[in-house]
């Protein structure tokens, strides 16, 4: 029997983990951004070409990328704090001591359990300016009904709160999670001590639930900017390219154009900014601890 030292097991234990990694993650960022320096069209004929930088200059350039990538963010900045806020009451209601609970834990999985493109097709009919249940409600009240995605603000407005709705279960359920590790003897002592129910929750629930917050802001704000499925199903990205993403405009040049070198440099644009969001929350982790 071999006898290995501490560092040699480690090595030896962690090889499969790191092989897998490679395969499955490091692999296919590496040639992402390799084709990204290549002129590779698949419908010109030509033989890919390398290029350097070119197309990422082209990407400066480019309105439609930075339009794209402002709706991006801009929706990442509206959906992820309109989420956490949603699913931090939805979260406190379902950690209520209802006598049976499981209707209400199970009422927050069917948003998150919904596949976001059936969700778009959804919302998209809940929208729609001529049998559509927002503007039915709105005629109920006496207010006329809107085509909603024939002007950009209320397409956009439309998207958010369908994003909204979507992630906030999912926000939910991971508070919901830390919300079950708070000991109870804290809030019996503050009862004691005569501290009201705002008062326990800012001075004892909210410090206590950070990690689990910024998990979920971590999750949560990485698929914001990887938004694809709901605007694509709600407005195609219309009217014009108002409400189109990133993530449709990669799709657009990589699926309908087949311009796989394009499109591998947006993409790669995509997991810098993912990445950086990453860096950042982990950065937020390290100083609080």
């Amino acid at each position: 029997m071999l006898d290995l030292s501490d560092r040699a097991l480690a090595v030896l234990l962690l090889a499969p983990a790191a092989i897998l990694l490679s395969l499955i993650i490091v692999y296919p960022v590496a040639r992402l951004a390799y084709t990204s320096f290549f002129s590779l069209s698949l419908t010109s004929g030509l033989p890919a070409e390398f290029v350097g930088l070119e197309n990422y200059q082209l990407m400066i350039e480019d309105p439609v990328f930075w339009e794209t990538t402002w709706n991006t963010v801009l929706i990442t900045l509206i959906t992820v704090p309109g989420a956490l806020v949603v699913g931090m009451g939805l979260a406190l209601l379902a950690n209520l001591p209802f006598r049976t609970q499981w209707p209400v834990r199970l009422s927050l999985l069917i948003p998150w359990a919904l596949p976001l493109s059936f969700a778009g097709l959804i919302f998209a009919w809940f929208f729609h300016s001529e049998y559509g249940v927002v503007n039915d409600v709105l005629n109920r009240f006496g207010i006329e009904g809107v085509i909603w995605f024939n002007s950009p603000d209320l397409a956009f407005a439309a998207i958010c709160l369908t994003i909204i709705w979507k992630t906030s279960s999912f926000m939910a359920l991971i508070i919901l999670a830390g919300l079950q590790t708070i000991p109870r003897s804290l809030y019996e002592a503050a009862d004691v001590d005569g501290a009201g129910r705002l008062r326990q929750f800012f001075e004892i629930t909210l410090p206590l639930l950070k990690p689990a917050i910024v998990v979920a802001l971590i999750f949560r704000t990485i698929t914001a900017l990887q938004t694809f499925d709901i605007p694509y199903m709600m407005t195609g990205g219309g009217p014009g390219t108002s409400t189109a993403t990133l993530a449709m405009y990669i799709h657009q040049n990589t699926v309908s154009f087949l311009d796989l070198g394009y499109g591998s440099a947006l993409a790669v644009v995509m997991f810098l900014l993912s990445m950086c969001v990453t860096v950042v929350y982990l950065r937020i982790i390290r100083t609080k601890e």
